[in-house]
């Protein structure tokens, strides 16, 4: 079975359990990265005897194994991982994590049983099937354990790590592509993990060539390991303070680079200590000392070649901060060097909570530049945590958006730099200044409210409901008045009125159309998913095309579908097209038996269960649930057993109903109740009792009947129990009879693309409750007229008056 995504997060992240408490998320993460890389590149040797990575004897990850269980466990590891530096010139690199060290893994049986545990779970691992070369498995893998460790680090240690996220709209918006030369060069000049470098270098279809410097030791040896992992081993990453010594020189003169991404330490006070060359970076302007954002902004422009191109994430600060740095950024637009400025949410990094923006700069072009295009993205994001985070529909909109320069109102426009120049602005870049992204105020109407009606300005701001439902305005409006309209049926009757509407009808009928039809002009690449498949360009072309098709559809935005289709991906598609790439579909179809613990315990839910009790045997169907083989050929069986299951639950209802009825204090069956709850027992017994003492006729009758109800759910839920398990040994049957033409059929018809068509209905239903919503809320708004208000308080004062007039109070 091949190794899931969802498999290997849960591994790894058990495995940061094994560790968690000894120490925090800083420290333990190199042990984790560190047993990761011996584990994947052992396997890799195995499998690929030209493996660019040595695994000498003694080296290896099986060797690791076995020293399971030794008191020397620890040592035995280091001198492991010695030998495998040793062989791949990797000193100080993967061997900075002492696994014999006692203070945080503990002494005698807790280090030992400890790195034993840990072991076995890497065990469990093998990436030697993986043949996802396009995929990048691992790299997601170390994505995400990154990710946890920036959360659990807090402030201090996040900021090795950029959101993948993130890092995946600089290495799109910096204009790397598919058709970048593999010699063509990108820069990092604070590179942390590598995480961002790598992500260039994934947009590429033949590689590029990397160079990154990192200060900080460990996060340096994080970045080596990461470039080996991700099959970069020639990727070249220096050590270093990149403003104090840069690492990538000519001499006197910085090496200069082809593209270059950074998410620089935002706003360092200390950049300049130590500082005695300045290579002409600060020609435009030196940095005020204590503030380094536009220290290394100025070092990577200086660092680009005469047509070079970056994208820099910096605080926004540098957007609008006076003095030293608006001069800096004056000269910066005078010379036609920013090419875009996006804003993103607030709340993205783990090292800080503050907004941040995407600088790109743009030496080619910079002569001719006569504007600045600005994105406002800091509305487009999805909770997570404690962190926000955007979406994959968040980053297909920025860099769609921002590649074609397109225009779209409180979210995107292209500045001349003569507004930017002007009085008023003085070069100042704060994105708000150029782009309103404020929601229009909701205005009450003052003579609406004295005299009825709905504003039609309210319903005219409505306008895209109405040019998809051309009709559906006059169906539910009718003039009042000059400006102002009535519902022509009650506030309660609008959202039936709305999805009654011949016109909604069709608008979602034709939405499910489009999906269907996207899914059927894919469905041929779909069927020939093999070991060659890239998922990565798979999803791509699948996600670009659904994208095309929507945006021509009135009022659904087709960046939320795409939305539901990349969520698809990531939950569950992408599992189901790794497996059938590793193990084909026939073979990744069939059921598996979950394995059991020592213990009883299961490693994981089971899907279908035959037999009982301790014989009972547990099964998994990862690509074909057992439910579309139920829904396929089983159908009338089901059926049945729904029938027995809802006998079974009228049964136990007729007891509790009974019981509840009689089981009372002076009830018939008071007498039978015991302290906690009547049962079958309870009853039989005080029968038993009833009719030796010869107690009263109407309670023995009580008691038997509640006896044959007992018995009449016993043989109910027996009936269904039965009809079940016949229906589960059945279905786990036909998982030998099917065929790769049954599985494809019932993967991607009754699987994917019947998902996927319920999950884009949904964005066309959320749209329709959107609107509902709004015209209840303008309906209920101005119902009642202030004359209206006015004559009902007149009236319930005349009666108040009435009724003091009774009670003599004058």
């Amino acid at each position: 079975m091949a190794l899931k995504k969802t498999d290997l997060y849960s591994s790894l992240w058990k495995s940061c359990d094994e560790l968690r408490g000894g120490m925090d998320a800083g420290q333990y993460k190199d042990y984790i990265l560190t047993l990761l890389f011996v584990k994947y590149v052992s396997d890799k040797a195995k499998a690929d005897p030209d493996s660019l990575i040595d695994v000498p004897p003694g080296g290896s990850f099986d060797d690791m194994v076995a020293a399971k269980g030794d008191k020397e466990i620890g040592d035995r590891f280091n001198k492991i991982i010695s030998r495998l530096a040793e062989a791949n010139d990797l000193r100080n690199v993967i061997d900075l994590a002492d696994f014999n060290d006692e203070e945080k893994l503990g002494k005698g049986k807790e280090i030992q049983d400890r790195l034993s545990k840990l072991v076995t779970i890497f065990s469990d691992l093998d990436f030697r099937g993986s043949r996802a070369e396009g995929d990048d498995l691992l790299g997601d893998a170390y994505e995400y354990l990154m990710r946890h460790f920036a959360t659990e680090s807090g402030k201090s240690k996040g900021q090795f790590y950029t959101p993948a996220e993130v890092s995946r709209v600089l290495a799109k918006v910096v204009g790397i592509t598919k058709d970048t030369r593999q010699d063509q060069t990108v820069y990092d000049p604070t590179c942390g993990s590598g995480s961002l470098l790598l992500k260039v270098a994934a947009e590429t279809s033949r590689g590029i060539t990397i160079y990154g410097q990192e200060k900080d030791n460990a996060t340096w040896a994080l970045s080596k390991m990461n470039m080996i992992l991700h099959g970069n081993e020639d990727a070249e990453i220096l050590k270093g303070d990149t403003i104090t010594s840069p690492q990538f020189t000519n001499g006197s003169a910085l090496q200069t680079f082809d593209f270059a991404v950074a998410n620089p330490p935002f706003s360092i006070k200390s950049w300049s200590n130590g500082l005695e060359q300045e290579y002409g970076r600060f020609e435009y302007g030196r940095p005020p000392e204590k503030n380094g954002d536009y220290a290394f902004l100025l070092h990577i422009l200086k660092s680009l070649k005469s047509t070079g191109k970056a994208a820099v994430i910096l605080p926004h600060g540098v957007l609008f901060r006076g003095n030293a740095e608006a001069d800096i950024r004056r000269r910066l637009l005078k010379q036609g060097f920013i090419k875009g400025i996006i804003g993103l949410p607030a709340n993205l990094f783990y090292g800080t909570g503050i907004p941040a923006c995407i600088i790109v700069l743009d030496k080619e072009n910079a002569v001719g530049r006569t504007g600045v295009f600005m994105i406002d993205a800091s509305k487009g994001f999805i909770k997570d945590g404690n962190k926000n985070r955007l979406r994959s529909q968040d980053i297909h909109k920025i860099v769609d958006v921002f590649t074609r320069q397109t225009t779209i109102d409180r979210y995107s426009r292209m500045v001349p730099l003569a507004e930017i120049a002007d009085v008023k602005n003085d070069y100042n870049l704060n994105i708000p200044r150029y782009i309103d992204s404020s929601e229009p105020e909701d205005i009450q109407d003052l003579h609406a409210h004295l005299h009825g009606g709905i504003p039609n300005r309210d319903l005219d701001a409505l306008s895209g409901y109405w040019d998809a439902f051309p009709q559906l305005r006059d169906q539910l409006f009718r003039l009042n008045r000059p400006g102002y309209s009535d519902l022509t049926i009650d506030v309660s009757q609008v959202q039936q009125a709305i999805l009654d509407s011949p016109e909604f009808q069709k608008f979602t009928q034709e939405a499910r159309e489009l999906t269907t039809e996207w899914f059927a002009a894919h469905r041929k690449r779909l069927e020939g998913i093999d070991e060659t498949t890239r998922p990565n360009d798979l999803i791509a072309v699948l996600g670009d095309d659904l994208l095309a098709r929507f945006k021509r559809v009135p009022l659904l935005d087709e960046y939320d579908v795409y939305e539901q289709l990349m969520t698809y991906w990531h939950d569950v598609m992408h599992d189901d097209v790794f497996m059938v790439m590793n193990d084909g579909w026939l073979e990744a179809a069939k059921p598996r038996k979950i394995v059991v613990d020592k213990d009883r315990k299961l490693s994981e839910t089971p899907d279908l269960v035959v037999g009982t009790g301790r014989s009972a045997v547990k099964y998994k169907m990862d690509l074909v649930p057992p439910d579309l083989i139920v829904t396929r050929y089983f159908a009338k069986e089901q059926a049945e057993v729904d029938e027995l299951v809802m006998a079974a639950e009228e049964s136990s209802r007729a007891v509790e109903e009974y019981v509840e009825e009689h089981a009372v204090e002076g009830g018939l069956l008071a007498e039978a109740m015991d302290e906690e709850k009547i049962n079958k027992a309870l009853a039989s017994a005080r029968l038993k009792k009833a009719r030796h003492e010869g107690t009263d006729a109407d309670e023995v009758a009580a008691l038997s009947r509640l006896i044959d109800l007992y018995n009449a759910e016993a043989v109910a839920k027996k009936a269904a129990k039965e009809a079940e398990a016949a229906l589960h040994l059945a279905s786990l049957k036909r998982y030998g009879d099917l065929t790769e033409r049954d599985v494809q059929a019932l993967v991607l018809d009754a699987k994917w693309c019947a998902t996927i068509t319920v999950r884009v209905d949904s964005v066309a239903d959320s749209l329709t409750l959107a609107l509902v919503e709004r015209i209840r809320d303008l309906g209920r708004r101005y119902t009642e007229t202030a004359s209206a208000i006015e004559a009902n308080l007149l009236a319930i004062s005349a009666r108040l008056a009435d009724h003091f007039a009774v009670l003599g109070v004058g």
